[in-house]
């Protein structure tokens, strides 16, 4: 009686659990990701593939929404909302992470490193997991992939720059995390912070004297019609990062958590390679269209940039990265 009373307890446990687990199957997700730039953006189409990816392999459990132009947001606010639970995605950078793990930021830092090879070298060592690991433990946030290239960060202004002594005077807009801020006051500029939405029409009115961006930013926006020079100073390397909450993310069956990261993965090589590929057809349409694009001698520039370092306490952090990028 006591063998026929516990195998009915196995029995009756198995079917709770097959139930639970038949539930759990059927339940769908959905995900909301945010981000500021256009639809013509490398970066956005990246999120197509990734989009793409992650509904064929959960078979549509996990609904991916696309939502480009800042609709949703500013990303500080988007970040906060995830944090708190909400099924959204931020496309965001190391700077804007930095403010939640120093230690991220110095991903953003200028000049960093001298290559696209030499930070995919260090975005796959063991050094920023830490910190990603971090940030998900302290602050409750998940890097899904941090491999997504979204371009060298230029000056965009309405008057040639040579030197650093040229930006001198001028309100150049840019993001409001600290080592952005650092890095444009370093360079010769005072820091402006703007959502990027507000750009445009903040140097159309002549709010701001010019802006720093990356070049699929600077075409989607059409930003070369305002600023008629943009020049290669390539102070910012710009990495961008999915990330969502881990309230939302660790509610998921573990199948579909590692199908996130190995398609935010796959996205990310996609439209690193994209990128690369177009670079230069972006700079014929904007020179096409009236654009004066320019290199300059970057070693003034570098000189000044050493002081972002000291003022953010990066140089230890910094020596290491360098160490192991063989620099040291």
């Amino acid at each position: 009686m006591r063998h026929r009373f516990a195998f009915g307890v196995f029995v009756g446990v198995l079917i709770l659990s097959l139930a639970g687990s038949v539930v759990a199957a059927e339940k769908t997700y959905e995900l909301k990701v945010s981000m500021v730039i256009t639809q013509d953006d490398t970066i956005y189409k990246g999120y197509e593939k990734f989009k793409e990816g992650v509904e064929a392999r959960t078979n549509g459990k996990i609904k991916v929404e696309l939502y480009p132009g800042g609709v949703l947001g500013r990303d500080e606010e988007m970040l906060e909302q995830a944090v708190l639970g909400a099924g959204v995605c931020v496309n965001t950078d190391a700077g804007r992470l930095g403010v939640w793990v120093p230690e991220i930021g110095i991903l953003l830092c200028p000049y960093l490193v001298d290559s696209v090879e030499e930070m995919q070298k260090l975005l796959k060592s063991d050094l920023p997991k830490e910190w990603f690991e971090k940030l998900r433990k302290e602050q409750g946030l998940v890097v899904l992939a941090f491999n997504w290239y979204a371009g060298a960060r230029h000056f965009l202004t309405k008057k040639p720059i040579q030197k650093p002594e040229d930006l001198e005077g001028l309100k150049i807009r840019t993001p409001g995390a600290p080592v952005w801020q650092e890095t444009i006051r370093a360079l010769g500029a005072t820091p402006v912070a703007l959502p990027w939405t507000e750009v445009y029409p903040a140097l159309q009115q002549g709010v701001i004297d010019g802006a720093e961006a990356q070049h699929p930013a600077t075409y989607g926006s059409k930003l070369y019609e305002v600023t008629k020079y943009i020049t290669r100073t390539g102070h910012i390397q710009l990495w961008n990062a999915p990330v969502v909450g881990d309230k939302w993310f660790s509610q998921l069956p573990e199948e579909y958590q590692k199908i996130l990261f190995e398609e935010a993965e796959k996205a990310g090589d996609y439209a690193t390679q994209l990128l690369l590929e177009t670079l230069d057809d972006l700079e014929a349409r904007m020179v096409a269209e009236g654009a004066v694009i320019s290199d300059v001698d970057l070693e003034p520039f570098k000189k000044r940039a050493e002081a972002v370092y000291e003022k953010l306490g990066y140089q230890e952090l910094r020596k290491k990265i360098r160490e192991f990028l063989g620099k040291e």
